[in-house]
């Protein structure tokens, strides 16, 4: 226990080592999200009990805020196929919420999309929809309709309408999604671009990613994004078009993300789709432009 020579350092004192803990909350929760988002679940676990610790050293035992760690390691659970584990910890959650008075949207969403994807796992879609509509609901409250935080719930009800055989709303929301992340990735390359364009003849050099996001939300890019292309090449017959456009914007993701080989590789693969279509020229020549831009890093990476 540190001595204090006055009450003022006292309180600067505790000031300080909760500042520390909340940087400690984010910091574990973001790392466990990661796991999640990567399938790794047991490694989430460890991040998860972190951050729950943390935050009842911080906010109390009953407070809203240890919802989003109860959420994690309900996921985790889930993930690892222990259902009754998972609804415990769904069941602290629901009932932390049902005591708040000032429980946030975004935590709300959060609650109904965890809800959802433990339904998801007992097959009970009725229940799972209910619940992944409230997410979108809650979401598009706290962030917009058109958030990359909301486009989770669409991606998930997708996904239940798609184990449905409803093909067609499956489409539709899987559709919504991927322009979702398109917007967003594309609003980022094109300052990248322009970038090059008006630095073309200096030294450029590109130390840190250009995404915007964090690495958890990274990695959710990266899982949703695969698993809609993946879905998008088994139907690649009916709508060609949407293969490539997924394949764009995975390109798009990669290269701000500084990961240009599998960037390349998304370009070619694209590329190639397009030609063997006989696509128009101008869709050529776009994804034609991504792959000059990455080949220009790949010889002067920029920093």
């Amino acid at each position: 226990m540190p001595f204090y020579n006055s009450e003022e350092e006292r309180q600067h004192g505790l000031q300080q080592l909760q500042q520390r803990q909340k940087h400690l909350i984010e910091f574990c929760y973001t790392v466990a999200q990661k796991y999640l988002f990567e399938k790794k679940y047991a490694e989430a676990v460890p991040a998860a009990l972190h951050s729950l610790r943390f935050r009842r050293s911080v906010y109390g035992l009953s407070s809203v805020e240890l919802v989003p760690a109860y959420l994690l390691l309900s996921e985790a659970s889930l993930g690892m196929g222990r259902i009754v584990q998972a609804e415990e910890y769904l069941s602290q959650a629901q009932w932390t919420v049902l005591k708040s008075t000032d429980c946030q949207n975004a935590t709300q969403s959060l609650l109904h999309r965890n809800l959802g994807l433990l339904y998801i796992a007992k097959k009970n879609y009725e229940e799972a929809r209910y619940h992944l509509a409230n997410d979108i609901y809650f979401a598009s409250c706290a962030f917009g309709t058109e958030d990359i935080r909301t486009s989770g719930g669409y991606f998930h009800l997708a996904n239940t309408f798609y184990g449905l055989q409803k093909v067609d709303l499956a489409d539709t929301l899987y559709t919504k999604v991927s322009k979702i992340w398109h917007k967003y990735l594309n609003e980022h390359y094109q300052v990248l671009s322009q970038a090059h364009v008006e630095q073309a003849d200096l030294l450029r050099k590109r130390f840190v990613n250009d995404t915007g996001l964090d690495e958890a939300q990274e990695a959710e890019a990266i899982q949703i994004l695969t698993s809609i292309l993946s879905i998008r090449e088994s139907t690649s017959d009916k709508a060609p078009e949407k293969t490539i456009f997924v394949l764009k914007t995975l390109v798009m993701l990669h290269y701000l993300m500084m990961n240009s080989s599998k960037a390349e590789e998304y370009a070619i693969q694209a590329l190639n789709l397009a030609k063997k279509l006989e696509l128009s020229d101008e869709e050529q020549s776009n994804i034609e432009e991504l792959l000059h831009l990455i080949s220009a890093e790949e010889e002067h990476p920029i920093t």
